[in-house]
Formats: C-alpha cells, structure tokens, sequence
C-alpha cells in the first residue's frame, strides 16, 4: 500500500481547516482575511504581506499597512471580497467592525461549512480511488489485495469522520449567540 495515502487525507484535513477558520463566527479573528488579495503596485498581493491585522476587541480588526498609499487597495479588496464586512478608512489604519451575526446569515454559514466539508470528502474519495486502482494494477495475490484495499477504506471511514467532527464543530460555533 502506498505509504503516502494517510500524508495525503491529513493534508485534506489542513486544508478543511484552513477553510473552516475564514467562515466568521461573529468574532473577530485575523484569519477572516486570510486569502484576501489586495492590488500592491499592480501586483496581486496577500493583504497579511501589506498590513498588519490586530484585533483589539472582541468586535474589531484593526489593518495596518506597512505602507500608508495601500490604504486605499486594501479597503477596495475588502468591499470587493464577498466577506460581508465595510472597512473604515480613518487615513492610518482601516477599521473593520464585526456585524451581529443575523440567524439567516448564521445559516448561510453553516451550509458553507457543510460545502467545504463536502469538498473534503470528495478530495478523500479522490485518493482513495487513486490508491484503489494502484493496488489493483500491482497484480498481488488475492487475499493481500483485499488486505490492502480494507486499509484505503479505514483510512478513508476514520478521515470521512474527522472531516465530519470538523463541520459539526463549525457548525456548533456559527449557531452559538
């Protein structure tokens, strides 16, 4: 069996993770940004290369570009993004404030979540098949196949369940108040 199949379903995991902590829960969090590209001298940029994001409360994230004639990129990438979030341009820093969080927004986030949990196990099955298929064409004995081919399914049932505990724990956060 190939060795690198669990490497692969855990990169899967990391990659879930990091797509479950751009989902907003209500509460500030630098990460909300993560991915955003912001236009720095005609050169698609991450906004974490150009500023600096804090958060000094609970409700707000303070971005803080290394250089000030960002200022106005940066608060066009956030408009632009689909983060539901206004920026406020003071001249120094930009100043975004978290919204309450309405129950139909709550929802949408969670189908969110669920969608990217899909995604996952697609990506899982994807291995899987790929693993499948190389043990079939190495024409071992039968019974050791079958070995082979039980572990790729463990592996894959124990991952389809970490990625489950995953969206249910998004899941959990956006619906608490």
């Amino acid at each position: 069996m190939n060795l690198n199949t669990e490497e692969r379903m855990k990169k899967v995991i990391e990659v879930l993770e990091s797509k479950l902590t751009t989902i907003r829960a209500g509460r500030a969090n630098p990460s909300m940004l993560n991915g955003l590209m912001v236009d720095y001298y005609g050169t698609p940029t991450l906004i974490n290369s150009v500023a600096n994001i804090t958060v000094p409360e609970a409700k707000q994230l303070f971005i803080k570009p290394f250089d000030k004639s960002a200022l106005k990129n940066i608060e066009k990438a956030i408009n632009e993004s689909n983060l539901g979030l206004t920026p406020n341009n003071n001249g120094e820093m930009i100043i975004i404030t978290i919204p309450e969080l309405t129950e139909d927004r709550r929802r949408e986030y969670v189908k969110m979540a669920k969608s990217q949990g899909e995604e996952a196990k697609i990506s899982l099955r994807n291995i899987r098949q790929e693993d499948n298929e190389k043990i079939k064409k190495e024409e071992l004995p039968e019974d050791e196949e079958k070995l082979y081919l039980e572990d790729v399914q463990e592996l894959i049932n124990t991952y389809n369940k970490i990625v489950d505990d995953k969206v249910k724990e998004k899941e959990a956060e956006l619906m608490q108040i």
